[in-house]
């Protein structure tokens, strides 16, 4: 079958710095003729880690050079704590030993880890270079590939220090899922769902349906699935390229989920996991100002659970959690903006004091 036959494409409209989403199998061979179009310069430089350059480092270069790219690549140690200032020193360096000018290109081939920190040496060398997404986990592929927002992480916040810098272009496929392990399938599943409860009951009911064909890796139903987030988030993205208002939305479940994961020192939860807790409590958040019924709580427990995602918060010391929470980017003054639900597909931002929070917290200390 051809590969073409499952390819599908999601605009993202943001005037000069529109950029297109082609999704499919088998399109990580054909990365040297999407972007050569697109791209002024020979010279790209592949940021990625051992791991994923060894699954598919060789076919990305095979394709790069093939359509006459002078490819380099340039490497980064695998985990969340190599997302980092010193990190992004290091790349600037051996750009710099490179002669690497703002013409050339950088690609990231990974996860979230990668995009983001690529996508930040790229916003910031010599004042921005074009980058290519090339993400190869389901969490990088339904969110942090598209949208622009790069950053690396302060080691008392998570993504304290970046910048919005939109990609060249985003190609996702679906094939490099099948070497994925299983926890980070799951992970990535975590957002998947948020999009389901943010959207709508037509995407949260195809979810409910799926689930187990998404973990058995159907090739149709995760299209279908990247598909839908993607094209979800690029139009709150082309409504809100720069997050003061609409893209707020997309932080459902975070505010409490960087929480957690800043709590364990980026080590015991990985960013899904402590996202599906994260929505969880503020499913009680939302139930305890009246906005939604108990039975919309054990709905996100529910869809949870069967894509074998955490629920219950860890126990955590309060003192630690306000300090990360002074920490939210999207804090006012002494309370959160803070995403919650009327119901399905009607997200809201509201006011939510930090006592609150920790009291969604509660069952679980």
């Amino acid at each position: 079958m051809s590969n073409n036959l499952q390819e599908k494409k999601v605009k993202v409209n943001l005037d000069k710095r529109s950029y297109d989403i082609v999704i499919g199998s088998g399109l990580i061979d054909e990365i040297g003729l999407k972007i050569k179009p697109l791209i002024s310069s020979k010279r790209v430089f592949i940021i990625s880690n051992p791991t994923v350059f060894s699954l598919y480092g060789d076919r990305v270069c095979r394709s790069l050079k093939s359509v006459g790219f002078d490819v380099n690549f340039l490497e980064v140690s695998d985990g969340e704590n190599y997302k980092s200032l010193e990190t992004a020193y290091e790349l600037y360096g051996q750009l710099i030993n490179h002669n690497a000018s703002r013409f050339d290109v950088i690609i990231a081939l990974g996860g979230g880890v990668i995009g983001d920190l690529a996508g930040f040496v790229a916003a910031t060398y010599m004042r921005g270079l074009p980058f290519i997404q090339l993400p190869t986990t389901l969490l990088a592929q339904v969110d942090s590939s598209v949208g622009g927002k790069v950053a690396v992480n302060h080691p008392k916040a998570k993504n304290l220090i970046g910048c919005f810098y939109q990609p060249r272009f985003v190609l996702i496929d679906i094939d490099v899922l099948k070497t994925l392990p299983e926890r980070e399938l799951k992970v990535g599943l975590a957002e998947v769902i948020k999009y389901g409860f943010l959207s709508g009951e037509e995407f949260l009911s195809f979810l409910e349906e799926h689930i187990e064909d998404i973990l058995a890796i159907n090739p149709e139903i995760l299209t279908e699935v990247v598909l839908r987030c993607c094209e979800f988030k690029a139009r709150i993205v082309e409504a809100d390229e720069k997050d003061f208002g609409k893209r707020a939305i997309l932080n459902y479940g975070h505010t409490i989920g960087h929480v957690i994961e800043a709590s364990s020192g980026y080590k015991k939860y990985r960013h899904g996991e402590a996202i599906a807790i994260g929505m969880v409590c503020a499913a009680k958040i939302a139930q305890k100002r009246g906005l939604i019924q108990e039975g919309f709580v054990r709905q996100h427990e529910d869809i949870l659970k069967r894509a074998g995602l955490p629920i219950m918060p860890p126990s955590l010391d309060a003192k630690d959690v306000m300090k990360h929470l002074l920490l939210d980017k999207k804090r006012c003054d002494e309370d959160h903006a803070f995403v919650l639900l009327k119901g399905i597909g009607e997200p809201i931002i509201e006011s939510v004091a930090g006592d609150d929070i920790l009291e969604s917290l509660k069952p679980c200390q």
